[in-house]
């Protein structure tokens, strides 16, 4: 497996290359950007974020122990108000809700430290100071028999350097 680094000065020809790069069939691509670029993120086309499941899983959670939460304490010390049922739940759902929130919210920035710290701790070498300065990166992962096709791809996309990284 080889790494071919392309660099770039323009965020919209970075977009190019790697629709470009995707184009031909590569997949597996990383980019460095130095501004946040929605045209990049499109043309990486990395589908939805996997900490919206966290969110989810919180939400569910929250909501399901607000109503046991209230139920339980309800029928545990009954408390007989006008004739009415003691597990009623329209007064809960007020505490299901604010605890939807917030283990939806806790549970959310829990996912974004596992998913953004510790899985995509991977350094592949590539990364130049320059890349937060004025300068894009392209990064492509890919058998070492393509290794010229994606450095002629990238040449022809505009990169001004383009070269084969080492320890990725």
């Amino acid at each position: 497996m080889a790494s071919v680094l392309g660099v770039l000065t323009d965020p919209h020809a970075t977009a190019s290359a790697i629709r470009k790069l995707r184009g031909a069939g590569f997949t597996d691509l990383d980019s460095y950007s130095p501004i946040p670029s929605h045209e990049i993120e499109e043309a990486m086309d990395r589908g939805p974020s996997r900490v919206r499941t966290w969110t989810l899983i919180g939400c569910l959670v929250g909501v399901t122990l607000g109503f046991l939460m209230t139920i339980w304490m309800s029928y545990d010390y009954p408390i007989i108000v006008g004739g009415k049922p003691y597990a009623s739940i329209p007064p809960y759902t007020v505490i299901g809700f604010e605890l939807n929130i917030l283990f939806g919210g806790v549970l959310t920035v829990l996912g974004l430290m596992f998913h953004g710290m510790f899985l995509n701790r991977v350094d592949s070498g590539a990364y130049r100071p320059n890349f937060s300065g004025d300068q894009f990166g392209c990064v492509v992962n890919c058998g070492a028999n393509d290794v010229e096709r994606v450095e002629k791809l990238l040449r022809e996309s505009g990169c001004t350097e383009v070269r084969v990284v080492e320890g990725a």
